[in-house]
């Protein structure tokens, strides 16, 4: 690709990107006399010695000495890509600082992880590595810890003694889009919850931290991932379930099967649909089981967190049908209505005891008018400014490797599923109904649309 082919399409992704904001030609202008493109092969290891006169030269002529490599290849590329910049002393500045970011996966296994991790720590040190997970970014995920440790009319609450369950789903409509080289490597357990979700749950889960900083919010997060005992085959078998999407219908249009997707193998065992029953083992949560679920070309995308608080046990709704209570429901919605709304019942007027299921909510665009800037611009902005808060440190990465590559061995032992197990555009497999069902417990259904994430039942109450 020339400079000038590829100053053209950054300037036609920042005009056609739904995140952009004021765009002004005098902006761009100014923007693209900074832009500087260079093209080699990384697997040419003069490529390196070349970079490294190139960034000299940039600097001579007046640019920053501060350098800020963003590595986003396969985890397979990542390594060699480190050693090269190593080789030629670009993983170190005399006059400015160096940071290396790295996009997932960072490996595929514990054992993978553990060797990117030993490569990373002859090049960098571990404070100049930033481990970008984009969902860290996202106001909303962030807006746990202030909802949690900043209102003390929740986490007295927030426990094994209240709480009887938690429900965190990733759903999206989307099939792989073009990305089924890697995808066909990774499925939804690595690609989605190996990062993404068990991040959900560390924040969820985990202790107030002393502080506000990378170290401080980092290390609780990595307590709550050691709590997370690893499977044995029987339990993997009993608290997961993996699915594959077959050809259906989304917004009215047909869609394809995963197995019918360009350049997809006809008999792919690629999962598509992970959900899996975690159980942290520490004295705030022993007992309560966290039900995860992601999956492509699902009925609407949704990212949520719904904490699910016991039922109340008054004799006064003593005569009343279990099922028609509902309990109190705190949802954090991560998108889309990204905002959070807490779910309690309400008597409606009149001389019988006939209550209501409401919604006191809270939604971000309505109260602050946009929903923040985009994930990665808040990371990529911290790096710049060294702030690793919001990244994943090398223990934590590897805290999550040991939760799933287990399910991972297990589920090549164990039979596999009849693919596909469930049709796109619905909820998902079956199965997954049964790992949460029983005993008043159940996904949130997708089928539900609005700002409005409980069902509003109307019940009554006799005496």
């Amino acid at each position: 690709m020339r400079s000038e082919d590829f100053r053209a399409k950054m300037r036609e992704a920042l005009e056609g990107s739904s995140d952009a904001r004021d765009f002004t030609e005098s902006g761009w202008r100014e923007f693209e006399n900074r832009l500087n493109y260079y093209v080699g092969d990384i697997n040419d290891n003069s490529f390196y010695a070349q970079l490294r006169e190139h960034l000299d030269q940039m600097q001579r002529s007046g640019s920053s000495p501060n350098r800020l490599f963003y590595v986003a290849t396969p985890a397979s590329a990542a390594g060699p890509v480190i050693e090269g910049l190593a080789q030629v002393g670009l993983n170190h500045s005399e006059s400015g600082w160096t940071r290396i970011i790295l996009e997932k996966p960072f490996g595929h296994d514990l054992n993978s992880a553990h060797e990117l991790n030993e490569v990373i720590h002859k090049a960098f040190d571990e404070k100049d590595v930033y481990r970008i997970d984009h969902y860290l970014g996202k106001e909303t995920v962030q807006n746990i810890l202030v909802f949690r440790f900043g209102n003390s009319l929740f986490e007295p609450v927030w426990n094994r003694n209240y709480v009887d369950h938690i429900e965190i789903t990733a759903a999206e409509t989307v099939g792989v889009e073009g990305r089924v080289g890697f995808y066909e490597e990774t499925g939804a357990l690595r690609d989605m919850v190996a990062n993404h979700l068990l991040q959900l749950l560390a924040l969820t889960a985990m202790e107030p931290p002393i502080a506000f900083d990378a170290d401080s919010v980092r290390e609780q997060k990595v307590q709550v991932l050691r709590s997370i005992r690893p499977m044995t085959v029987d339990e993997v078998a009993k608290r997961t379930v993996r699915g594959q999407y077959g050809p259906g219908e989304i917004g009215g249009k047909k869609v394809p099967g995963y197995r019918q997707e360009p350049n997809v193998n006809a008999n792919s065992a690629t999962e598509t649909y992970a959900a899996v029953e975690f159980y942290v083992d520490n004295w705030r949560w022993a007992g309560v089981p966290f039900y995860i679920r992601t999956g492509k070309r699902l009925r609407r995308q949704l990212s949520e967190v719904r904490v699910h608080l016991k039922r109340t046990p008054q004799a006064l709704f003593a005569s009343t049908p279990h099922e028609q209570l509902g309990p109190n429901v705190i949802t954090l919605r991560i998108q889309p209505n990204e905002g959070i709304s807490i779910a309690f019942d309400a008597k409606r007027p009149g001389n019988q005891m006939r209550t209501l299921t409401v919604d006191a909510n809270f939604s971000y665009e309505s109260m602050f008018g946009s929903k923040g800037p985009p994930a990665y611009e808040t990371l990529l902005l911290d790096s710049m400014l060294g702030d690793a808060t919001l990244f994943t440190r090398r223990d934590e990465v590897e805290a999550e490797w040991r939760i799933i590559t287990p399910i991972e061995e297990a589920w090549a032992k164990l039979p596999r599923p009849t693919f596909p197990n469930y049709a796109a555009g619905t909820d998902g497999p079956a199965e997954a109904d049964k790992l949460i069902g029983g005993d008043h417990r159940g996904w949130h259904s997708l089928f539900e649309s609005g700002s409005r994430q409980t069902r509003q039942v109307e019940k009554l109450v006799t005496s």
